[in-house]
């Protein structure tokens, strides 16, 4: 499947799922490397991170726990600056070892958010965990220690990322295709 429409939108095939699931087996061996013996949180972000998060914790042999947050920012292919936490963390993370897992880092917003509230909880270190990011898109100062993919300032969809809703179960992730 080379391009597909969705809400009268054309996406093309930007990744496929064998160069994300390969992407991924390499953050697990990092995450591996570094957390082995510290018994981490992970914490997933919601709902984009889901498919993301599934695999590379099937990728870890380690012990750890994960969390789950929802906040969105997104309203069709926009990022609406308004960010609202809806389920926050249920458990303590204090004195532990947090890692933030995202679908996709962009402006860095959200983000940005998410760490001041879960720095307020006092966990023993805080890293993040994106599988994409937007690098030209930031307008925040972040440090992403662990990324999976940059890719330019494009709508994706597929792989947990949604267009309007729709998409989050594709295997691959796509771009919108941009016509004049």
């Amino acid at each position: 499947m080379d391009s597909l429409l969705v809400n009268n939108q054309v996406f093309q095939l930007f990744i496929s799922e064998s160069q994300i699931l390969a992407r991924v087996a390499q953050l697990a061996q990092m995450l591996q490397a570094d957390y082995a013996h510290s018994k981490p949180v992970f914490v997933a972000v919601l709902n984009g991170s889901f498919m993301f998060a599934s695999d590379l914790l099937k990728e870890i042999n380690f012990d750890c726990e994960i969390q789950f947050v929802k906040v969105s920012s997104y309203q069709g292919t926009q990022s609406t600056g308004k960010i609202q936490e809806i389920i926050g963390l249920n458990q303590s993370i204090a004195n532990r070892n947090v890692i933030v897992l995202e679908d996709i880092i962009d402006t860095g917003l959200t983000m940005q958010q998410l760490l001041i509230s879960i720095k307020n909880l006092h966990p023993s270190s805080v890293e993040v965990c994106s599988l994409l990011l937007k690098p030209d898109a930031i307008k925040v100062p972040l440090n992403i220690k662990y990324v999976g993919f940059e890719v330019g300032n494009e709508f994706l969809l597929g792989y947990g990322l949604d267009y309007d809703g729709l998409g989050r179960n594709l295997r691959h992730l796509f771009k919108l295709r941009i016509t004049n």
